[in-house]
Protein backbone atom coordinates (compact mmCIF):
# COMPACT_ATOMS: atom_id res chain seq x y z
CA UNK A 1 0.00 0.00 0.00
CA UNK A 2 1.01 3.69 -1.11
CA UNK A 3 1.14 5.14 2.44
CA UNK A 4 -2.84 4.24 3.81
CA UNK A 5 -4.17 4.43 0.31
CA UNK A 6 -4.36 2.60 -2.51
CA UNK A 7 -2.82 3.07 -5.80
CA UNK A 8 -4.15 1.53 -9.02
CA UNK A 9 -2.86 2.60 -12.28
CA UNK A 10 -4.38 1.74 -15.73
CA UNK A 11 -2.15 1.32 -18.87
CA UNK A 12 -2.82 -0.23 -22.82
CA UNK A 13 -2.68 0.71 -25.86
CA UNK A 14 -4.48 3.86 -27.25
CA UNK A 15 -8.54 2.59 -27.85
CA UNK A 16 -7.84 -0.33 -25.20
CA UNK A 17 -10.47 1.18 -23.40
CA UNK A 18 -8.60 1.57 -20.28
CA UNK A 19 -9.99 4.87 -19.79
CA UNK A 20 -13.36 3.68 -19.85
CA UNK A 21 -12.41 1.12 -17.52
CA UNK A 22 -11.19 3.11 -15.35
CA UNK A 23 -14.19 5.53 -14.27
CA UNK A 24 -16.42 1.94 -14.15
CA UNK A 25 -13.82 1.20 -11.43
CA UNK A 26 -14.07 4.36 -9.80
CA UNK A 27 -18.14 3.80 -10.22
CA UNK A 28 -18.36 0.66 -8.37
CA UNK A 29 -15.88 1.43 -5.71
CA UNK A 30 -17.69 4.11 -4.89
CA UNK A 31 -20.80 2.96 -4.92
CA UNK A 32 -19.19 0.44 -2.14
CA UNK A 33 -18.84 3.06 -0.07
CA UNK A 34 -14.80 4.11 -0.87
CA UNK A 35 -13.09 7.58 -1.36
CA UNK A 36 -12.12 7.24 -4.91
CA UNK A 37 -10.24 9.77 -6.58
CA UNK A 38 -9.98 9.25 -10.44
CA UNK A 39 -7.12 11.07 -12.34
CA UNK A 40 -5.35 11.04 -15.68
CA UNK A 41 -2.20 11.11 -16.86
CA UNK A 42 -0.73 13.65 -18.67
CA UNK A 43 -3.02 15.42 -16.79
CA UNK A 44 -4.54 15.39 -13.11
CA UNK A 45 -4.01 18.77 -12.06
CA UNK A 46 -4.25 22.45 -12.93
CA UNK A 47 -0.57 22.84 -14.27
CA UNK A 48 -0.43 19.35 -15.39
CA UNK A 49 -3.15 19.52 -17.69
CA UNK A 50 -1.94 22.51 -19.59
CA UNK A 51 1.03 20.11 -20.27
CA UNK A 52 -1.40 17.47 -21.47
CA UNK A 53 -2.55 20.19 -23.95
CA UNK A 54 1.05 20.74 -25.50
CA UNK A 55 1.99 17.38 -25.44
CA UNK A 56 -1.74 15.76 -26.76
CA UNK A 57 -2.20 17.84 -29.52
CA UNK A 58 -0.60 18.93 -32.83
CA UNK A 59 1.74 17.82 -35.76
CA UNK A 60 3.27 14.50 -34.51
CA UNK A 61 6.34 15.74 -35.14
CA UNK A 62 5.88 18.49 -32.86
CA UNK A 63 8.18 17.89 -30.17
CA UNK A 64 11.16 15.60 -29.69
CA UNK A 65 11.14 12.03 -27.72
CA UNK A 66 13.60 13.82 -25.80
CA UNK A 67 11.46 17.05 -25.00
CA UNK A 68 8.37 15.00 -24.91
CA UNK A 69 9.65 12.95 -21.61
CA UNK A 70 10.65 16.23 -20.21
CA UNK A 71 7.55 17.62 -20.55
CA UNK A 72 5.57 14.45 -19.30
CA UNK A 73 8.03 14.29 -16.52
CA UNK A 74 7.19 17.67 -15.18
CA UNK A 75 2.90 16.75 -15.52
CA UNK A 76 3.82 13.65 -13.47
CA UNK A 77 5.49 15.33 -10.68
CA UNK A 78 3.14 18.29 -10.14
CA UNK A 79 0.24 15.41 -10.51
CA UNK A 80 1.97 13.72 -7.47
CA UNK A 81 2.22 16.55 -5.78
CA UNK A 82 -0.84 18.50 -5.85
CA UNK A 83 -3.26 15.41 -6.09
CA UNK A 84 -2.11 11.66 -5.77
CA UNK A 85 0.18 11.84 -2.69
CA UNK A 86 -2.47 14.34 -0.80
CA UNK A 87 -5.14 11.61 -1.96
CA UNK A 88 -3.16 8.75 -0.56
CA UNK A 89 -2.21 10.32 2.37
CA UNK A 90 -6.46 10.37 3.17
CA UNK A 91 -6.35 6.87 2.80
CA UNK A 92 -8.33 7.21 -0.45
CA UNK A 93 -8.00 4.70 -3.40
CA UNK A 94 -6.27 6.62 -6.65
CA UNK A 95 -6.98 5.39 -9.85
CA UNK A 96 -4.77 6.93 -12.58
CA UNK A 97 -5.19 6.25 -16.11
CA UNK A 98 -1.88 5.86 -17.45
CA UNK A 99 1.22 6.61 -15.52
CA UNK A 100 5.03 5.68 -15.35
CA UNK A 101 4.76 2.86 -17.39
CA UNK A 102 3.35 4.97 -20.03
CA UNK A 103 6.53 7.10 -20.48
CA UNK A 104 8.26 3.99 -20.41
CA UNK A 105 6.65 2.59 -23.12
CA UNK A 106 6.21 5.95 -25.36
CA UNK A 107 9.11 7.75 -24.86
CA UNK A 108 11.55 4.74 -23.75
CA UNK A 109 10.55 2.32 -25.99
CA UNK A 110 8.63 3.60 -28.95
CA UNK A 111 9.50 6.74 -29.88
CA UNK A 112 12.70 6.79 -29.25
CA UNK A 113 15.46 4.40 -27.26
CA UNK A 114 15.34 6.47 -23.90
CA UNK A 115 14.38 3.72 -21.53
CA UNK A 116 17.39 4.34 -19.23
CA UNK A 117 16.67 8.16 -19.36
CA UNK A 118 12.84 7.42 -18.55
CA UNK A 119 14.15 5.27 -15.33
CA UNK A 120 16.61 8.09 -14.07
CA UNK A 121 14.65 10.35 -14.09
CA UNK A 122 11.54 8.93 -12.36
CA UNK A 123 14.02 7.88 -9.40
CA UNK A 124 15.32 11.33 -9.16
CA UNK A 125 11.53 13.22 -9.49
CA UNK A 126 8.77 10.75 -9.19
CA UNK A 127 9.96 7.25 -6.95
CA UNK A 128 7.04 5.80 -6.51
CA UNK A 129 5.02 2.78 -7.98
CA UNK A 130 1.19 2.13 -8.38
CA UNK A 131 0.21 -1.20 -5.84
CA UNK A 132 -1.31 -2.63 -9.02
CA UNK A 133 -1.28 -1.75 -12.62
CA UNK A 134 -4.15 -2.62 -14.33
CA UNK A 135 -3.55 -3.78 -18.37
CA UNK A 136 -6.02 -3.94 -20.89
CA UNK A 137 -4.31 -5.89 -23.42
CA UNK A 138 -5.52 -4.60 -26.90
CA UNK A 139 -5.65 -6.10 -30.61
CA UNK A 140 -3.54 -3.09 -31.67
CA UNK A 141 -5.62 -2.38 -35.33
CA UNK A 142 -9.01 -2.66 -33.22
CA UNK A 143 -7.49 -0.26 -31.18
CA UNK A 144 -6.14 1.93 -33.12
CA UNK A 145 -9.53 2.00 -35.31
CA UNK A 146 -11.50 2.84 -31.73
CA UNK A 147 -9.01 5.61 -30.67
CA UNK A 148 -9.33 7.21 -34.52
CA UNK A 149 -12.80 6.76 -34.55
CA UNK A 150 -13.49 9.53 -31.00
CA UNK A 151 -12.08 12.10 -33.51
CA UNK A 152 -10.75 14.46 -30.47
CA UNK A 153 -8.34 16.56 -30.70
CA UNK A 154 -5.52 14.76 -28.86
CA UNK A 155 -4.63 12.15 -31.49
CA UNK A 156 -1.15 13.16 -31.87
CA UNK A 157 -0.20 9.72 -30.92
CA UNK A 158 -2.95 8.21 -32.71
CA UNK A 159 -1.19 9.70 -35.69
CA UNK A 160 2.02 7.65 -35.74
CA UNK A 161 -0.20 4.35 -36.84
CA UNK A 162 -0.65 0.86 -36.72
CA UNK A 163 3.39 0.34 -36.55
CA UNK A 164 3.42 1.93 -33.01
CA UNK A 165 0.23 0.75 -31.27
CA UNK A 166 1.84 -2.94 -32.57
CA UNK A 167 5.26 -1.69 -30.62
CA UNK A 168 3.56 -0.34 -27.80
CA UNK A 169 1.37 -3.85 -27.25
CA UNK A 170 4.38 -5.69 -27.70
CA UNK A 171 6.27 -3.67 -25.02
CA UNK A 172 3.44 -2.95 -22.22
CA UNK A 173 3.21 -7.27 -21.91
CA UNK A 174 7.01 -7.25 -21.59
CA UNK A 175 6.74 -4.87 -19.01
CA UNK A 176 4.36 -6.98 -17.16
CA UNK A 177 6.89 -9.61 -16.90
CA UNK A 178 9.39 -7.01 -15.96
CA UNK A 179 6.97 -5.86 -13.09
CA UNK A 180 4.86 -8.90 -12.29
CA UNK A 181 4.47 -8.32 -8.84
CA UNK A 182 2.00 -5.67 -9.88
CA UNK A 183 0.73 -6.18 -13.20
CA UNK A 184 -2.20 -7.94 -13.75
CA UNK A 185 -3.58 -8.46 -17.80
CA UNK A 186 -6.89 -8.13 -18.59
CA UNK A 187 -8.04 -9.52 -22.10
CA UNK A 188 -9.59 -6.11 -23.77
CA UNK A 189 -10.84 -7.69 -26.54
CA UNK A 190 -14.29 -8.75 -24.96
CA UNK A 191 -17.46 -7.00 -24.00
CA UNK A 192 -17.10 -4.02 -21.79
CA UNK A 193 -19.01 -5.92 -18.59
CA UNK A 194 -17.12 -9.49 -19.09
CA UNK A 195 -13.73 -6.82 -18.60
CA UNK A 196 -15.34 -4.77 -15.96
CA UNK A 197 -16.07 -7.63 -13.49
CA UNK A 198 -12.53 -9.27 -13.91
CA UNK A 199 -11.10 -6.12 -13.48
CA UNK A 200 -13.51 -5.42 -10.30
CA UNK A 201 -13.08 -8.67 -9.07
CA UNK A 202 -8.78 -8.27 -9.52
CA UNK A 203 -8.81 -5.01 -7.41
CA UNK A 204 -11.61 -6.48 -4.16
CA UNK A 205 -8.51 -9.36 -4.10
CA UNK A 206 -5.70 -6.31 -3.26
CA UNK A 207 -8.62 -4.07 -0.89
Amino acid sequence: MSGQGLFISFEGIDGSGKSTQARLLADTLRAQGHEVVLTREPGGSPGAEEIRALVLQGDPDRWSAETELLLFMAARRDHLERTIRPALAQGKIVICDRFADSSRMYQGLSRGDLRAQVDTLHALMIGVEPDLTVLVDMDPAAGLSRAKSRATVEERFEDFGLELQEKMRAGFLALAQEFCDRFEIIDGNRDIDAVSLDILTTVQAKL
